[in-house]
C-alpha cells in the first residue's frame, strides 16, 4: 500500500492528463490521506476526496459537456458590444451554473456534498485554493470561507470547486455578502496555481506528498494574435495562469512533482477532441510510471528534510 498527499495543479482542460497519472498510481495501491487543487485541480482533487477512483474520474471528465462549459467558437461570433456587456454587467462572460450543478449531481452519487461529509473532527481532508480579488487576498477552503460568516462544514463542495475554476472575466466570478460587504471570489490560479506548499510540515513527514504538474512549454511558445479585446483579454488571462515557470520550483518541490507534457493544448481550449483527450490521459499515465518507478521517500527525507 502506498500512502501520499496529492497536490493537482490548475489547468483547465489539460487536467483531463491527471486521470491518467492517478490510475497508474492506484495500480501500485494508492491510498490519498489529503487533497488540495487549484482550479481544474481542484475538480479532480475534490472527485478523490469523496470517494471517486481514477477510471470513473476519467469517465466523468470526458462526459462532461465542454461547450455547454464555454464555448469560445460561439463566443468570437457575437459582436463585440454583446461580449463588452457581459464584461460589464456580470464581469465574465461564462456562466459557471452548468460546470457547478455537474459537480454537484457527481459529488451527491457518493452522498458526499458538504464538507463536513468529508472531515473529521471538523478538520477537511480536502483543501481547494481560491481568489478573492476584492480584499486582494488567497483564499484556502473550506477554512477560510469562516472570514465571510460561513461554517466551513456546511459549505457545499461543488461551491468551493467552482470559486476556485473561475477565470478572471471568462467566467463569472462568485459573488459572496457578509455583514454589509461583498467580494468577488475567482480561479485560485491568480494566486497559487500550484500548491505544493500546502501540506508541508516543519518535522518529518508521514508520508510523502505527490505534485501533479502541467508542462508549459509548448504554451508558452503560442504568441497571442491580433485578436479583438475580448479575446485579447482571454489570451492574457490565460497565460498568466498558465505560465507558471518551472523555475520557480525548489528542487525538493521538483523531486516530488510528476510532470505531464500539455501536447500545446490550451486551459479554456473546451473544444477539445476525444483523441487528445486520450493522448493527455495516456501522457499522465505513462510520466506517473516513470516517477514511481524512481521514488524514494526515505532518499527524499535525507536529501530534503534532515
Amino acid at each position: 500500500m502506498l500512502r501520499a498527499d496529492g497536490v493537482f495543479q490548475g489547468g483547465g482542460v489539460k487536467a483531463t492528463a491527471f486521470t491518467g497519472a492517478i490510475c497508474r498510481l492506484e495500480e501500485e495501491g494508492m491510498m490519498w490521506q489529503r487533497l488540495a487543487g487549484t482550479s481544474a485541480g481542484a475538480i479532480i482533487a475534490a472527485f478523490l476526496a469523496v470517494g471517486y477512483r481514477g477510471k470513473e474520474i476519467k469517465k466523468i471528465m470526458y462526459e462532461l459537456d465542454y461547450k455547454k462549459v464555454g464555448n469560445m467558437t460561439a463566443i468570437k461570433k457575437f459582436p463585440l458590444a454583446k461580449k463588452s456587456l457581459g464584461l460589464i454587467l456580470e464581469k465574465g462572460i461564462f456562466s459557471t451554473t452548468y460546470i457547478e450543478r455537474y459537480l454537484e449531481e457527481a459529488f451527491k452519487n457518493k452522498g458526499k456534498t458538504k464538507f463536513k461529509h468529508i472531515s473529521l473532527n471538523k478538520e477537511s481532508p480536502l483543501k481547494i485554493i481560491a481568489s478573492d480579488v476584492t480584499n486582494k487576498r488567497l483564499l484556502i477552503l473550506p477554512d477560510d470561507i469562516k472570514k465571510y460568516g460561513i461554517d466551513p462544514m456546511e459549505l457545499d463542495i461543488a461551491k468551493a470547486v467552482t470559486m476556485s475554476i473561475s477565470i478572471p472575466f471568462f467566467f463569472t466570478p462568485i459573488k459572496i455578502k457578509y455583514m454589509d460587504k461583498e467580494a468577488f471570489i475567482v480561479d485560485g490560479g491568480i494566486t497559487s496555481n500550484y500548491p505544493i506548499w500546502i501540506f508541508d510540515v516543519k518535522d518529518i513527514p508521514r508520508w510523502p506528498t505527490f505534485g501533479f504538474k502541467l508542462g508549459n512549454g509548448e504554451n508558452l511558445s503560442r504568441t497571442i494574435e491580433n485578436k479583438d479585446f475580448i479575446s485579447y483579454i482571454m489570451d492574457v488571462i490565460e497565460t498568466t495562469i498558465d505560465s507558471y515557470d518551472e523555475s520557480y520550483l525548489r528542487d525538493k518541490d521538483k523531486i516530488r512533482t510528476i510532470s505531464i507534457p500539455a501536447l500545446g493544448v490550451k486551459t479554456t481550449e473546451f473544444n477539445i477532441s476525444l483523441e487528445t483527450k486520450e493522448k493527455l490521459y495516456k501522457e499522465g499515465y505513462e510520466k506517473a510510471d516513470e516517477f514511481i518507478k524512481k521514488w524514494d521517500f526515505r532518499k527524499y527525507i535525507r536529501s530534503y528534510r534532515i
